[in-house]
């Protein structure tokens, strides 16, 4: 996910207990070591860019696995509607996210999320939100460490590293080498997808380039339209629906 991180006052406490709250309540439906039920049929990716400061843009793509034809996509552009709290991104995010996956004709059987999945601070990354709120299985690949130690991993691709709690030792992800001569992913599970299966299906998603596909067309179009949205009032694709 593309965060923006805006200047401002403190975030205030009763909204922070709140979302405190409902982080914790969703956390108890999470479920992180279920391995998937099959091999999915159809894969989804999503990511989110703020082409403004008071908006938001969200992209689902859809695409058959293993081959990673482009089924479908879809967005949702519209205002955010929570202030920036560190730590409570989700928040802010997965409600766009919810209503550009609402447009799809074709439901994922898991979703790949650019950002962080039980690898965070409370265990309820977006991805993990995602799952739970949506119920589908679902993992994440983020770009950047949000919380945990690692060793760097070895230079060529698939080389693989432990991301751990060093408090705890708890395992929180995997550190992927996804491309040579580039910065490592983050990948770790979410909701009814174990980590095993989040691994496989990274490295199955893999194409050549630093992200893996679902991810990296999802970040795609939401850079294209953006750039639609910044150069005009609105994008030029109805509603939903992303040009072919």
């Amino acid at each position: 996910m593309a965060y923006y991180r805006p200047p401002g006052p403190p975030p205030d406490p009763a909204l922070v207990r709140a979302l405190s709250e409902q982080q914790r309540e969703l956390h108890q439906r999470l479920l992180p070591t279920e391995p998937l039920a099959a091999p999915p049929r159809f894969i989804g990716g999503c990511d989110s860019s703020f082409p403004t400061p008071d908006t938001i843009l969200s992209v689902v793509v859809v695409l058959r696995f293993p081959s990673l034809e482009l089924v479908e996509k879809a967005y949702s552009y519209g205002l955010v509607t929570m202030p920036y709290v560190p730590g409570y991104l989700s928040f802010r995010e997965a409600p766009n996210v919810m209503r550009a996956f609402g447009q799809l004709a074709q439901r994922p059987d898991v979703l790949m999320v650019d950002g962080h999945g039980v690898a965070h601070p409370r265990r309820l990354g977006i991805a993990a939100h995602l799952g739970v709120l949506l119920d589908v299985p679902s993992f994440s690949v983020a770009k950047q460490r949000l919380t945990g130690t690692f060793v760097e991993p070895g230079p060529m691709p698939g080389d693989l590293s432990p991301l751990t709690d060093a408090r705890t030792g708890e395992l929180l992800g995997e550190v992927l080498r996804s491309k040579a001569r580039v910065q490592p992913l983050f990948v770790s599970a979410g909701h009814r997808c174990d980590q095993a299966s989040a691994r496989h299906l990274t490295l199955a998603c893999l194409r050549g380039y630093k992200l893996p596909e679902p991810t990296r067309l999802a970040d795609h179009w939401a850079e294209q339209l953006k750039a639609e949205v910044r150069a005009g009032p609105a994008p030029t694709a109805a509603p939903g629906e992303l040009p072919g």
